[in-house]
């Protein structure tokens, strides 16, 4: 899964990037609502995670315009603010959880995966079982092999976004152009789908 998080503590944001990511999540950071709102117009996330009380603001705010662009993420809200006002404006946005400051990371663990634990990812005739971590074509499982699938899985939980080539070198052990090159076109054979190169960026599969 692919996450945005939405913290001002530089303490906290980089122990929940750190912790995150250890978990096998993919985690961009941003520390105002400025670069928060930028990150979610240039990239596709499964789940935000927002502070409420920023310097300049408030993730409640930042929902609701994210809302009115008819952006629907999943969004979990972390906050030292316990307020009823403040948890009915979060669930009017259609958030889906709360945490509560000070907290362990490991509770915010313990929620992902059960708000997450059936989520799956489809594209035409292609599921991933994101909790089995299942590839299936027309229902039928299909093994691409490991540096494939982790491209592939990249691809497809950021579907629409260009995918940079410096993180889908972190498929390989010893990454290049050329493996790369390869590793894409036989995904593409594999599983009869286009995945477009985005010269000098990355690559994207398309929304269909």
């Amino acid at each position: 899964m692919k996450l945005l998080l939405l913290e001002d503590d530089h303490i906290l944001s980089e122990t929940l990037q750190l912790f995150l990511s250890r978990e096998g999540y993919s985690v961009d950071a941003a520390l105002s609502m400025a670069e928060a709102e930028e990150l979610s117009f240039k990239n596709t996330y499964d789940l935000y995670l927002f502070d409420i009380n920023l310097p300049h603001g408030s993730g409640l705010e930042l929902l609701k315009a994210l809302r009115h662009a008819e952006d629907n993420t999943p969004t979990i809200f972390i906050t030292a603010l316990t307020d009823m006002h403040s948890m009915s404006q979060g669930f009017n946005l259609r958030a889906i959880d709360y945490i509560k400051k000070p907290f362990d990371p490991q509770e915010l663990l313990i929620r992902l995966k059960a708000k997450f634990r059936n989520n799956s990812l489809s594209y035409g005739s292609i599921e991933y079982d994101q909790e089995a971590q299942v590839l299936r074509k027309d229902g039928v499982i299909i093994d691409i092999g490991n540096v494939q699938y982790e491209i592939f899985t990249k691809l497809l939980s950021q579907c629409g976004s260009v995918v940079l080539k410096d993180e889908l070198y972190e498929c390989f052990e010893n990454a290049s152009d050329t493996a790369l090159r390869v590793a894409i076109t036989k995904i593409k054979q594999r599983l009869n789908i286009e995945i477009k190169n985005i010269r000098g960026k990355g690559y994207i599969i398309e929304k269909i």
